[in-house]
C-alpha cells in the first residue's frame, strides 16, 4: 500500500480528481494550503502600495491506494495537473505499513 502526497495548482483540483476517478481511486484528503519552491513568490500592488506575497495557494491531496494503482494514479495526476509552467507541483510517494477503517474494523487493503 502507498500514500501519494501530491502538491498542485488549484484551479487543476477538479480535472485531478476526475482523473482519478476514471482508474478507479475511491477516496482521497484535499486541504487548501501555501508553499513556495522555484516559483518563489510574487510582487502585488493594493491601493498602491506594493506586498510581496511569499506563499502561494495551492491544494494538497492525500491518496492511500493499493499498490497496483500507484503507477496510473501519478500518470493521471501528472497529465492533468501539468501546465508546463514553473509552480506545477510535486509528487511524493510513501510507504503504509498499515490502514485501518474506523467503522468496520477492516484492515490493509480491504481498508481502502
Amino acid at each position: 500500500m502507498k500514500m501519494i502526497m501530491a502538491i498542485i495548482k488549484p484551479f487543476k483540483l477538479d480535472e485531478v480528481r476526475q482523473a482519478l476517478s476514471e482508474i478507479g481511486v475511491n477516496g482521497m484528503t484535499v486541504t487548501e494550503v501555501k508553499g513556495f519552491g522555484r516559483q518563489k513568490g510574487h510582487s502585488e500592488l493594493y491601493r498602491g502600495a506594493e506586498y510581496v506575497v511569499d506563499f502561494l495557494p495551492k491544494i494538497k491531496l492525500e491518496i492511500a491506494l493499493a499498490d497496483d494503482l500507484l503507477e496510473r494514479a501519478i500518470e493521471a495526476i501528472t497529465a492533468t495537473a501539468r501546465t508546463g509552467k514553473v509552480g506545477d507541483g510535486k509528487i511524493f510517494v510513501l510507504s503504509l505499513e498499515q490502514v485501518l477503517r474506523v467503522r468496520t474494523g477492516e484492515v490493509d487493503a480491504d481498508a481502502l
